[in-house]
This record gives structure tokens, sequence and C-alpha cells, in this order.
């Protein structure tokens, strides 16, 4: 019961934040094909200070939740070592953890990424994510 708990806040966490970055890069970035830079910094920054309320702690909430779903479904490894599900379990991991890093690093240190600055790269990672997350059980 806790495990379906956890798991259900991690998906809507990741909702939120996958959800913000396909906005992102679909909508927000086509703001300067139809407004002239100074209402396009405006009507951004109007957006973005509502977003930075959210969906950093989602992005959190989604790698803290991710790193209990992660210790409870890994398993042993066996004497052949990791098994197929068990390495894209890993990559997952490891990729949620990068995002993670990289966006408490924004939020609680305002370090900026040193590459990648747009957002579309951490899309790319949500949607690879998502991906494995479909075919991991295969």
């Amino acid at each position: 019961m806790f495990y379906a708990f956890i798991h259900t806040i991690h998906i809507y966490s990741v909702l939120i934040y996958g959800g913000f970055l396909f906005v992102d890069i679909l909508f927000l970035s086509k703001i300067k094909q139809t407004l002239n830079e100074e209402e396009q910094i405006k009507a951004r920054e109007a957006i973005m200070m509502h977003v930075r309320k959210v969906v950093p702690y989602a992005l959190m909430v989604a790698v803290a939740s991710g790193l209990y779903l992660f210790s409870q479904v890994f398993g042993e490894i066996g004497k052949d070592g990791m098994n197929s599900f068990q390495i894209a379990l890993s990559i997952k991991a490891f990729l949620g953890l990068w995002l993670g890093f990289r966006g408490i690093n924004q939020k609680f240190f305002g370090i900026n990424p040193w590459l990648f600055k747009s957002h579309l790269f951490p899309f790319s990672l949500v949607i690879i994510i998502i991906l494995l997350s479909q075919f991991i059980y295969l």
C-alpha cells in the first residue's frame, strides 16, 4: 500500500516536471514569434514566477520518491551480474539523479548549468526515462 502511494506521488511529480518542460519547449519558446521583446520578457516572467514555486519541488519529490522506488524493486545482483531490468533501472536512476542534481543546484545554490542551458536536454532525458520505464519489463 505504501509503495503504491509513493508510486502515485512519483508519477504526479514527474507529470508536473515533465509537463512544464513540454510546455516550455513547445509553446513558451514560440512567444518570440508573436510578441515583441519587451512583451515577451514580461509574459515569460509572469509565467515563470509561478513555475518557480512548484516545478523545482516537483522535481525533488520525483527524485526522492524515485530513489525509494528504486530501493524497493532493484533486487539482488545475480552471479552473472545485473540483468536487463536492473541495467535499465540503473540508467533511469542515473538520468533522474542528474536532473535532480541540476535542479537542486539551480534552486538552492543559484548555480545555472554550465552546459545545456535550455530545457531541451532535460526534456530529452525525461522522454528517455519515460521510454525506459515503458520497456523496462520486456
